[in-house]
């Protein structure tokens, strides 16, 4: 590296690179590598959230709409409720499984800097914890042990970070749960309302004592999920819409990058004009491109 470049280790972020730039041309690649961060509390997290989820598709399947009376109830209910489900989970694993936009480590490299063809006197700059050159809006992720483009949190539900390539299936994620959330209320109301009607009697295929545990256990699931899915899809799409993660916001960062504003960020999020698209977590889905590739170890995580 020429004289005139200066390289400053730092932990905050004021980048010069933008992310084509500092991800050394890999960033395609990795995105479509299955990514998994190895992290204990994560993986319990996410277990726990399947758990729910099944849980709630099992009461509502076998305790509410198999034993009732009305056949068309039951179908159309049970059809919705899982696709449901079905996207939930996929949008769980699209983010869960998907590089958010890792800045490949230790790419702090004299041959690297020289061939950025970088102008006298520019500064650029390197995170010190994994010897990478921070690009815009990057920053570093204690968990995944990485610099995310574009992070914007680590959810331990989902046990990965939100970020540049993750976000969209993330939102997905937030909306499709508090919509069998919703869903999953209002078929235990109506089947609280039957069950007193008749007494308890014909209601269930289980017993009144279970029935009503069951059905408690999944409205006070179904409550706490709402809440916090329903706030997180507003705070996400509000972020998506001001251009900001929720890391800029909290540290107060002032833009220095063109904003993309109200539809121009959905578009870069979600991509393409509005469509169907945009609420399918399988589009774009490679499932040969995930597995093509040999595996590998990097510390707190693994590509395939």
């Amino acid at each position: 590296m020429s004289s005139g470049h200066r390289l400053r280790d730092v932990e905050q972020h004021h980048p010069l690179l933008d992310g084509e730039e500092a991800a050394g041309g890999s960033s395609a690649g990795e995105t479509e590598r299955l990514w998994f961060i190895q992290d204990g509390c994560g993986m319990v997290c996410a277990f726990i959230t399947w758990f729910l989820v099944l849980y709630a598709d099992f009461v509502v399947t076998f305790v509410m709409l198999l034993p009732s009376k009305s056949f068309w109830y039951a179908v159309v209910n049970g059809v919705v409720f899982n696709c449901l489900a079905v996207l939930a989970l996929a949008s769980h694993l699209r983010t869960m499984l998907t590089d958010p936009g890792a800045v490949p480590k230790g790419n702090a490299t004299k041959k690297y800097m020289e061939s950025l063809n970088l102008k006298p006197g520019e500064v650029i700059y390197k995170c010190p914890k994994c010897c990478s050159i921070k690009p815009e809006r990057a920053h570093h992720c204690s968990i995944c042990k990485r610099c995310i483009r574009k992070m914007d949190h680590h959810c331990p539900w989902v046990n990965n970070c939100v970020g540049e390539n993750n976000q969209r299936f993330f939102v997905l994620f937030t909306m499709y749960i508090a919509m069998i959330s919703t869903h999953a209320l209002a078929l235990s109301g109506y089947q609280f309302v039957t069950c007193v009607k008749v007494q308890w009697s014909e209601c269930s295929d289980f017993s009144p004592p279970v029935t009503v545990m069951l059905m408690i256990f999944l409205c006070l699931e179904g409550l706490l999920f709402l809440t916090f899915t329903a706030v997180m899809f507003g705070t996400q799409v509000h972020s998506i819409c001001n251009d900001q993660t929720e890391i800029e916001r909290l540290k107060n960062e002032k833009p220095t990058w063109e904003r993309q504003v109200r539809w121009e960020g959905m578009r870069s999020v979600f991509g393409g004009q509005p469509s169907l698209l945009w609420i399918n977590p399988f589009a774009g889905l490679r499932l040969h491109r995930l597995f093509a590739t040999r595996s590998r170890k990097a510390g707190a995580e693994f590509s395939v």
